[in-house]
């Protein structure tokens, strides 16, 4: 073979084996990315989901655990009773718990949802004895949200917070003289002779009104009971303390309702001497929250009472 041949067949080999290289590099970062990708993709989906353990403390010492009850106490809400004994559970659990505040910035709301919280801070109260339990209220602790707060070892609030309204109610609204006046006659076929008195477009008879007073009635005796069991002989009893009424964190004081002033800083820090404050508090994640959303969405579409036509609410 020639060596003009020679070199031709020399450069043809070189040009296929740099191809052949650079196919090789190109798939090795090809894979490379697409691990990346796939990386990314996991990593969103773990915080999607809250595949996350939150109830691991990032601080080796003893620390003041934090759960929040912020809002509306519901089933499906921030301030649900699943959400708020979760993290009072993760944070009783934890070994280098050394206090437990329970912040609290709350109008009311369900009085089952108030209920299964008061009932089991005293369960894990007597579970751990050593571990103390306070709460702090912000801006507001009314009506359930202060029957939640009730059940803690010590109440601590602002002097401005509002603090009370001991109360229940049930609230609705009546249509019937507005259809008469549209001339739309309201068809409502029932199993069950009461079965409709809560229907906003139907009226109700004082047999009716009765029957719910007295059901109100046995709920506000739950809500005093509850009360009167967790503050003891601290508490500072008037005729309007059980009316619905509320007042300022320092009058609240006076009567008994809470102990001290003090912020979550001054009581991690002052009274429980555990500077550090880890969160307990359980997130929402994306997912959960789109579909508690969708579910609340459905359920309000076949179901008045969910609408809000009436309902029994600690306010």
């Amino acid at each position: 073979m020639s060596e003009p041949d020679n070199w031709e067949r020399n450069t043809l080999e070189k040009l296929a084996f740099s191809a052949l290289q650079e196919q090789r590099r190109a798939r090795h970062w090809s894979i490379f990315f697409k691990m990346l990708t796939f990386a990314y993709l996991f990593i969103l989906l773990f915080i999607f989901f809250g595949w996350a353990d939150k109830g691991e403390s990032p601080i080796g010492g003893k620390h003041t655990a934090l759960v929040e009850m912020h809002g509306v106490i519901a089933a499906n809400g921030e301030a649900s009773a699943d959400k708020v004994i979760g993290g009072l559970q993760d944070a009783f659990k934890d070994k280098n718990t050394k206090g437990i505040i329970l912040r609290i910035n709350s109008p009311g709301g369900s009085p089952v949802q108030a209920g299964y919280i008061y009932d089991e801070i005293k369960r894990l109260r007597a579970k751990y004895p050593d571990i103390p339990l306070y709460a702090v209220v912000e801006d507001i602790c009314a009506s359930g949200g202060y029957y939640v707060a009730a059940a803690a070892d010590k109440i601590y609030v602002d002097k401005a917070s509002i603090v009370g309204s001991i109360g229940v109610l049930m609230d609705g609204f009546g249509f019937t003289d507005s259809l008469k006046k549209l001339g739309v006659e309201r068809r409502l076929l029932t199993a069950g002779e009461n079965k409709g008195f809560l229907d906003p477009f139907s009226p109700m008879s004082g047999k009716q009104k009765e029957f719910a007073q007295t059901m109100l009635q046995e709920i506000h005796q739950q809500f005093i009971k509850a009360v009167r069991q967790g503050r003891g002989k601290r508490l500072k009893e008037t005729p309007e303390m059980f009316s619905g009424l509320f007042w300022t964190g320092e009058k609240s004081i006076e009567m008994g309702m809470a102990d001290a002033l003090g912020s979550t800083e001054y009581v991690a820090r002052d009274v429980l001497k555990a500077e550090d404050i880890v969160d307990f508090t359980i997130q929402e994640g994306i997912a959960e929250r789109f579909a508690k959303r969708f579910g609340a969405t459905m359920i309000n579409s076949v179901n008045p009472l969910a609408q809000g036509a009436a309902g029994i609410t600690l306010k």
